[in-house]
């Protein structure tokens, strides 16, 4: 790693740890084993939205030539979103990609990671079978949201009795927890088409 990324990453991260806003905001920073190139996110789900309460880990790998090339950041914590892959935690973000200039900093990223966690952009998704509920089915799309930021981010929420019925119905036929909520989460929540996804 140059030394110009090095000088730029360690400063960025005490800049966060020691801004009141960003602390208030409910974000963190950590790097991984004290490697610089690996740094750990933490981001509070903003109050309002189905991710409230839930705290979010988001990985960022910061490239050689930072901070002319973007860092390359996906979710940790399985999230809901249109403009996250439920499945890998890709994010798809403008500032991330063209829209990266080497005046932003790791700061900028986070917020507008917890900024579009308040404002999806359904039209520009990154997960279609999530920005399809969002358009179609608003309601099913912010219970799905907030049960998955009960399960997966810890949010102290009451989890959805109905929801964790045919989880655990899933899990008694042999499937995985995390992937029970994944299917019937595509199949919005339908017991019989999640069982036919799973088994056909």
């Amino acid at each position: 790693m140059s030394n110009i990324a090095m000088t730029r990453v360690t400063r960025e991260c005490k800049e966060v740890a020691q801004a009141s806003d960003i602390t208030e905001a409910g974000i963190h920073v950590e790097m991984t084993d004290n490697n610089i190139t690996d740094i750990k996110g933490l981001i509070k789900g903003p109050d309002d939205t189905p991710y409230a309460d839930g705290m979010f880990e988001v990985h960022m790998s910061i490239p050689d030539q930072y901070p002319f090339e973007p860092p390359k950041v996906k979710f940790v914590t399985r999230v809901w979103h249109p403009n996250v892959s439920s499945q890998t935690g890709a994010i798809c973000l403008d500032i991330l990609k063209d829209k990266w200039a080497a005046s932003l900093t790791l700061r900028t990223v986070l917020l507008s990671i917890q900024a579009m966690m308040c404002a999806p952009e359904p039209s520009d998704p990154q997960d279609a079978v999530v920005a399809k509920q969002y358009i179609s089915n608003y309601p099913m799309f912010k219970a799905t949201a907030t049960y998955w930021t009960s399960v997966f981010a810890d949010s102290k929420r009451e989890v959805d009795k109905d929801f964790q019925k045919k989880v655990n119905r899933l899990v008694e036929m042999g499937i995985r927890e995390g992937e029970a909520i994944g299917v019937l989460s595509c199949n919005n929540w339908k017991l019989e088409k999640a069982v036919q996804y799973a088994f056909g």
